[in-house]
């Protein structure tokens, strides 16, 4: 079928419903009433002979044949976006643009308030969604434009994704500021000794500083295993557990409690950050013009 035979706007409503898994919640978002998003539901079913998706409850779940387009449909969307907006000169002070950045919790205390100083100075309107991804879709996401950026570490991604490193960090050990057998340095014996806190989302496996050590042929004892650095450290403030994070991470959530914070006893890889984006949107003036804040906010830090 060529592609003049066929109605785009159908593709628009397909991704929206996909995306929102309800019929309402798509015509709430497009503007446009229940019937005329079913109507154009219905056209799509016959051209794709298919009923691309199936009431379960109160959703709308997609069938295989819809899963299988969602990724094309959404990366051609997103090209006709781009191509739109290089045609529009981007103006921040006006703009009512809503970004949606890729970032780890750990990077929000970091990225976040530099970034929203410059941001609402210059771009009053423009909005800015931090949102959790997976790695394993980040690309993808990249491509259909459901993510316009992301910060994280450096990833294995095909040459369509394009990074910089914007960011460098050191590990570094939380120790309470009386505690009994540290006072203002650390050695490795001294750490090994100490039992330790392992923040972390995953519920079994060791921290990275675990593979450095056992490549040494050293252990360390993890007494607490739990899921925030901000519950970590108030532990560190009020035991003699240890606690190992990054730096520039471990002098936020600190602040309140006066933990010292020490360098680590082995030499370690640092962390470097880097700000992900899509090829397709490499010379989109509202995508480089983000990218130039995240990059500015961070080196003024």
């Amino acid at each position: 079928m060529h592609i003049s035979r066929v109605d785009l706007n159908l593709f628009i409503v397909f991704a929206t419903i996909y995306d929102e898994g309800s019929v309402t919640r798509a015509s709430q978002k497009l503007n446009l009433t229940q019937p005329a998003i079913s109507h154009a539901l219905g056209r799509l079913r016959l051209l794709f002979d298919d009923p691309l998706f199936e009431r379960q409850g109160h959703a709308m779940v997609s069938t295989p044949l819809a899963r299988s387009i969602i990724e094309p449909v959404r990366h051609s969307l997103r090209g006709f976006e781009v191509t739109l907006n290089k045609l529009d000169r981007f103006d921040p002070a006006t703009s009512q643009k809503q970004f949606n950045l890729g970032l780890r919790d750990v990077l929000e205390s970091n990225v976040l308030p530099p970034l929203m100083k410059r941001v609402t100075e210059m771009a009053p309107q423009v909005n800015i969604a931090a949102v959790q991804t997976d790695r394993r879709e980040l690309e993808s996401e990249l491509a259909a434009g459901t993510l316009d950026l992301a910060i994280d570490v450096l990833l294995p991604l095909s040459s369509a994704v394009l990074h910089t490193q914007i960011e460098t960090d050191t590990t570094v050990v939380l120790v309470h500021k009386n505690h009994p057998l540290v006072r203002g340095s650390l050695d490795l014996e001294t750490y090994l000794q100490q039992d330790h806190i392992l923040a972390t989302s995953r519920r079994k496996g060791p921290g990275m500083e675990d593979f450095e050590l056992s490549r040494l042929g050293l252990q360390r004892r993890v007494r607490l295993r739990c899921q925030h650095y901000f519950a970590a450290c108030r532990v560190v403030s009020q035991t003699n557990l240890l606690l190992t994070m990054r730096e520039r991470y471990a002098r936020v959530v600190n602040e309140q409690f006066g933990n010292q914070i020490l360098p680590f006893p082995l030499a370690l890889p640092s962390f470097d950050a880097h700000l992900y984006w899509h090829a397709n949107v490499d010379a989109d003036p509202a995508n480089l013009w983000l990218r130039e804040q995240i990059i500015h906010s961070l080196q003024s830090v």
